[in-house]
C-alpha cells in the first residue's frame, strides 16, 4: 500500500539506481501518471514530457478497455484483441470507438502543452512511467507510440501492475521497473491510501516545472 502518487515515484526513483544517460526522457501517461513521474524526473535530473494515451472502452462498458491510442494525434491504435473478440467488434468499429477519444486526447495535449514542442526521443532512452497498470491496454499504445517517435531504448516504470500483464509486456520493452505486483489483482486505486483524480490544473503545474528555457 503506497501513501500516495508521490510516494511512489519516489520509490521507483530509488529503484532506478542505473547510470541513466542525461539525454533520458521521461514520459508520463497522464493524468495519472504525472506525479509519479516527476519525483523520477526530479530525482535522477532528467527531461519531462507527456506520452499521451487515451482508452477506447466499450460502448457499454467505459472502463474496460478495448484499445487504446497513443501519440500527438492519436494514430496509434492499439487493439486488446480478447476484449474486441468477447464484444463481438470488428476493426472498423473500434476506430469508430476510438475518434471522440482522439478529440479529447488533442483537447489535452492543447491544455498541457500549448505549442510547446514535444522533446525528440530520437535514440534516446524512453522512460515511460504511469500509476499502475491494470490490462496493459494503454501502457502497449504508449510503448508502440515510443518505438515509432524513434526511442532507442524503452525502460516501463510503474508502482503496480498484474504479474501476468507484465509478463505480457516484457517482449515489448527493454526493462521493466514495477515496485508491486499483487496477487489477486483488483484495481490501482486499491493500492494507494491516497488516490484522488489528478486534475488539468495539476499536470499543467507540473509540466511548467520542467518546461526548457525559453
Amino acid at each position: 500500500m503506497f501513501k500516495d502518487r508521490i510516494e511512489a515515484g519516489k520509490q521507483l526513483a530509488e529503484r532506478l539506481t542505473e547510470t541513466l544517460p542525461q539525454s533520458a526522457v521521461v514520459l508520463a501517461l497522464p493524468r495519472g501518471g504525472v506525479p509519479v513521474a516527476a519525483e523520477i524526473a526530479r530525482r535522477h535530473g532528467l527531461q519531462l514530457d507527456l506520452m499521451l494515451v487515451r482508452k477506447v472502452g466499450l460502448p457499454a462498458q467505459r472502463e474496460l478497455a478495448v484499445a487504446a491510442i497513443a501519440g500527438a494525434d492519436g494514430s496509434e491504435l492499439t487493439v486488446n484483441e480478447d476484449v474486441a473478440a468477447m464484444a463481438g467488434l470488428s476493426q472498423e468499429e473500434i476506430r469508430d470507438l476510438a475518434e471522440p477519444e482522439r478529440a479529447e486526447l488533442r483537447r489535452r495535449r492543447t491544455v498541457y502543452l500549448g505549442d510547446r514542442k514535444p522533446v525528440s526521443l530520437i535514440g534516446k532512452t524512453a522512460i515511460l512511467v504511469d500509476d499502475g497498470i491494470a490490462t496493459g491496454a494503454t501502457t502497449r499504445a504508449a510503448i508502440a507510440a515510443a518505438r515509432q517517435a524513434g526511442a532507442h531504448q524503452i525502460i516501463l516504470a510503474v508502482p503496480v501492475a498484474p504479474s501476468e500483464v507484465l509478463d505480457r509486456l516484457r517482449r515489448e520493452v527493454d526493462k521493466i521497473v514495477c515496485l508491486e505486483t499483487p496477487e489477486p489483482f483488483h484495481a490501482v486505486g486499491a493500492h494507494f491510501r491516497d488516490f484522488p483524480q489528478v486534475s488539468d490544473d495539476e499536470v499543467t503545474r507540473t509540466l511548467a516545472a520542467f518546461a526548457p528555457p525559453a
